[in-house]
């Protein structure tokens, strides 16, 4: 970034800062678990704003991890890597991409650039899917697929691979070993896109017998500010048929759902979820939850079961009254992108809790999130405190930012890859 934007984003910043609340006022760790503490509702011009500056790592520099593991950079030099697939011959593909252009409309978009260029999250992505292969103890990349539209989710069932675009669910052939796939994608069916595709990111899912594709669909708004009608089919998951491209509304009311993933003792959907803003730093929880067949989760009407927004007109009680209360809140504004269940015995300390990677806020102060955490699981549901576990990517001083973690996947030796979207980097823990 440039001096001339560096403080064109702080003067933006302070006029924005002075219209906005004072800050959060509760521990985030009383805003985790089953019941978070949520406080009264404040509306303001603008939501509270602290952005970090993007710098690099520096050489040698890594992430921190807990005694008795460790990390180690697999791959560097990506564009947006985003979501991770590992294949049956452990192969790493690796989805690049950030959101697709769309017009500026209002000023809180032109203000949303420029935290997003302060903090790294900007930039260009590589829409297309990149190939890691070990080959004797060093990482070569491969451009896989190329000329994609934002791909995110990654899923292979049998010879077929599944890519869910921006804007549609595509499949390729597939042949194990290859480094590249030629063939043209064949468009299976739609995704909610348009011109404003709000949350253009499309998590995806495979059931375990492969006859069926789950796609997380954000919203195409906040709180419906550019209409009901622009939501049609978003702030849900979607069940795909994967024989006919027919698909249904699975779950609603999820206004961001991330990180799909089948919970390994209960088999149920399980899914992480960014929730609204603009009603203070300490609202609202985004959070970890079973998605269960025709359930409604609240969005827009209401949050964390049934409180009521009162900004969303007309008001739906109908609909509140079916609001179901989501598992787990994660505290407020850690933006989680990734969701894992650890099932491997590198890191048997882990197994069968969820790791969530937290991307971080940008509409809190202090800062919250920007990590990686893992969350203990009894009898298929989530027990105490995250545990933090990747670390350092945020200064002490929430000063600088040096990378944002994303998509995390576990290789077939037990580790867990993690995507850093800030630092174009994959990064590898596992134990000593």
């Amino acid at each position: 970034m440039t001096m001339r934007n560096r403080l064109l984003s702080a003067a933006v910043l302070s006029v924005l800062l002075s219209a906005c609340d004072q800050g959060a006022n509760i521990d985030p760790m009383k805003q985790v678990g089953a019941n978070p503490e949520l406080p009264k509702a404040q509306n303001f011009l603008s939501p509270p704003m602290q952005v970090p500056e993007s710098v690099a790592w520096k050489e040698g520099e890594t992430p921190k991890v807990p005694q008795g593991l460790k990390i180690e950079k697999v791959a560097d030099g990506l564009l947006h890597p985003r979501q991770l697939y590992v294949l049956p011959n452990n192969d790493i593909l690796v989805a690049e991409a950030n959101a697709p252009a769309k017009p500026t409309t209002r000023p809180k978009q032109l203000v949303m650039g420029v935290v997003q260029k302060a903090s790294g999250k900007g930039g260009s992505g590589g829409n297309r899917i990149t190939l890691l292969r070990n080959v004797g103890g060093k990482w070569r990349k491969h451009t896989f697929i190329k000329d994609l539209h934002s791909p995110f989710g990654v899923q292979l069932i049998g010879n077929t691979l599944w890519v869910a675009n921006a804007d549609s669910l595509m499949k390729f052939p597939y042949q194990q070993g290859e480094t590249s796939i030629s063939a043209p994608g064949e468009i299976v069916t739609e995704l909610p896109g348009g011109p404003i595709n709000h949350h253009w990111t499309k998590s995806l899912l495979a059931s375990p017998d492969g006859s069926k594709l789950y796609v997380g669909v954000g919203s195409n708004s906040n709180i419906t500010e550019n209409g009901i009608g622009a939501e049609y089919r978003r702030a849900a998951v979607l069940e795909v048929d994967a024989a006919s491209g027919a698909s249904r509304i699975y779950a609603s009311g999820l206004r961001n759902p991330t990180g799909l993933q089948w919970e390994p003792q209960s088999g149920a959907l399980w899914a992480v979820v960014n929730e609204r803003d603009e009603i203070g730093s300490d609202l609202v929880p985004d959070y970890l939850t079973s998605v269960k067949e025709k359930g409604f989760y609240g969005w827009p009407y209401s949050y964390f079961g049934q409180h009521v927004d009162e900004r969303v007109k007309p008001p739906r009680p109908d609909l509140v009254a079916q609001a179901i209360k989501p598992d787990y809140a994660l505290s407020s504004h850690v933006a989680p992108l990734g969701l894992l269940f650890y099932t491997g015995d590198n890191m048997p300390q882990y197994r069968g809790g969820a790791f969530i990677s937290e991307h971080g806020s940008w509409n809190r102060s202090p800062l919250n999130g920007y990590q990686v955490v893992w969350v203990k699981f009894e009898n298929g549901k989530p027990v105490g405190q995250p545990q933090p576990v990747v670390t350092g990517f945020l200064t002490d001083d929430q000063k600088q930012v040096r990378g944002l973690p994303v998509g995390l996947e576990m290789d077939q030796q037990g580790g867990v890859l993690i995507a850093d979207d800030a630092a174009n980097i994959i990064w590898r823990i596992s134990a000593r």
